[in-house]
């Protein structure tokens, strides 16, 4: 650690406000991650929906302690800093995002039984749900196969309490493990988390490492039963880039049904379209923009609001700056 400060304060010398657009911070960066960073990056590359402007720069973290150094790093130039993971609930807006962008991907996936108690499950922010579910299922563990079909990783499952009618990943989680935006690591259990429709609470600038869940024995092929039916359940539209759905659900109804009842499925802005297949879905026809996409969700919220007097809430999250067309 005391080598990763120091090779960082020398770049930067005095703790006044910098950019990661200046070359003293690239330097320091570059030297720290070396390949695993990235500068300019489109995060079209990094969201299923294939929108986004460049992030200044895209870190892939190999440990914890990188992760502690970096954020002691930006917090004394005070770089601003998010988390995404496999972009499948995000929005990048067309001008990108300023600071840096952790990527939990390679430094912080896998998953595996308690040693003290078989039935609990530690699965790591950066794995990747559809394959916890699966692994899960070959292990003969049951509570989470409703999450199948989920795409993402588990860290963006849990921000969001991910999940449908029939459960949702809150329901099984026993603590979540995450790092505070000054470095320090807390392990918190169930009775201190606040999950809700999809949102989970966390303390501003913490990154998720990892959550432990409690799952119940089960035969793998009853598992892989309901796994097949639940994936019979869902009406997804093929072939085109979403994020999933768009809106949550307002309270006793759902977003598709009241989209749908409005006229507006097939509906078009540029590249943007609100599926036929699913009208609580937006997907990208073709070179749509984030600003396409954006213009497309105003124009649906504000006939919603029209017809039914609901405001619908987005479920899939926002990030960025507007360019400077918009």
């Amino acid at each position: 650690m005391a080598g990763w400060r120091s090779l960082l304060k020398t770049a930067t010398e005095s703790d006044v406000r910098k950019s990661v657009k200046e070359p003293e911070v690239r330097e320091a960066l570059q030297k720290i991650f070396s390949d695993r960073v990235e500068f300019d990056v489109p995060m079209s590359r990094y969201t299923s929906l294939r929108v986004g402007g460049p992030a200044d720069a895209l870190v892939f973290p190999k440990d914890r302690e990188e992760i502690v150094g970096l954020l002691q790093f930006l917090s004394d130039h005070r770089i601003p800093y998010g988390v995404v993971g496999k972009g499948s609930n995000l929005i990048v807006r067309d001008g990108g995002i300023r600071g840096v962008v952790l990527d939990l991907s390679e430094g912080f996936s896998g998953m595996e039984r308690d040693s003290s108690d078989p039935s609990l499950v530690i699965a790591n922010a950066g794995e990747s749900l559809p394959r916890l579910v699966h692994w899960a299922s070959d292990q003969g563990l049951s509570g989470i196969e409703s999450l199948i079909g989920i795409p993402g990783m588990v860290g963006g499952a849990l921000m969001m309490n991910a999940g449908i009618r029939d459960g949702e990943i809150g329901d099984v989680v026993q603590s979540v493990e995450w790092m505070e935006s000054n470095g320090e690591i807390r392990d918190v259990s169930k009775e201190s988390l606040r999950f809700e429709y999809r949102h989970f609470e966390i303390p501003k600038g913490a990154i998720l490492l990892s959550a432990k869940l409690r799952l119940k024995k089960g035969d793998p092929i009853e598992i892989q039963e309901r796994m097949k039916k639940c994936l019979e359940k869902r009406h997804e539209p093929k072939g085109f880039p979403s994020a999933g759905c768009i809106f949550k659900n307002p309270p006793n109804d759902f977003a598709g049904r009241l989209i749908d009842q409005a006229g507006l499925k097939g509906v078009r802005i540029r590249g943007a379209q609100v599926s036929d297949v699913h009208a609580n879905y937006i997907v990208n026809v073709g070179s749509a923009t984030a600003r396409d996409i954006l213009s497309l969700i105003d124009l649906i919220r504000e006939r919603i609001r029209e017809e039914h007097g609901i405001s619908l809430e987005l479920e899939v999250k926002v990030m960025g700056e507007a360019s400077g067309k918009d």
